[in-house]
């Protein structure tokens, strides 16, 4: 009787055995994951269009946190109705759906009807507040003057902005009165 239970437990033992990686590869959570290429989308608000992106490959991942990834540039043009405001290029960018943001870095540009460019290595757009911001350094180029900054915020139109820690030259109105 003991040499048949002693048989039965060590096949019991022998049986459970995993493989590591096995039991491993069964632990890792999977995400679905769409890819499309040659993509252009429409991102509109109460039926206007406020933007319209192109990129040459997306993947959306589901899951707890569902991101759009956009690994090979993308180029964003805003509008205000249907008049275009501003272009937008990044080499990378990765947006948030369920948070209404957008992340972009690696060479990211912006031009706005005026002439105006701006130019830093990331970029934050805030859908709902309709606002672009970044806290790392950025480069704006207007026609007339040449403008540095620590970090930024601007309408989503870049319409409008205030550079923080501003370096180069700011053009100040005459604030004098004049002689009577």
């Amino acid at each position: 009787m003991f040499k048949a239970a002693l048989i039965t437990g060590c096949f019991f033992l022998y049986s459970c055995h995993n493989d590591y990686q096995q039991v491993q590869d069964l632990a890792k959570k999977t995400i679905p994951t769409d890819k499309a290429t040659n993509v252009t989308t429409y991102f509109s608000q109460g039926g206007i269009t406020k933007a319209k992106l192109t990129t040459p490959l997306m993947t959306m991942a589901q899951g707890d946190t569902p991101k759009t990834e956009f690994p090979k540039t993308l180029h964003v043009d805003f509008y205000d109705s249907v008049k275009l405001q501003s272009k937008l290029f990044a080499k990378y960018g990765l947006y948030y759906p369920n948070k209404h943001l957008v992340f972009l870095r690696d060479s990211v540009v912006v031009f706005n009807v005026q002439g105006d460019t701006l130019r830093s290595e990331e970029l934050w757009w805030d859908q709902d507040k309709e606002i672009i911001y970044t806290t790392l350094p950025v480069h704006i180029r207007k026609p007339d003057e040449k403008l540095d900054g620590d970090s930024m915020t601007a309408d989503q139109n870049f319409n409008h902005y205030t550079i923080f820690n501003a370096r180069g030259p700011i053009n100040v109105p005459d604030s004098t009165l004049p002689a009577n």
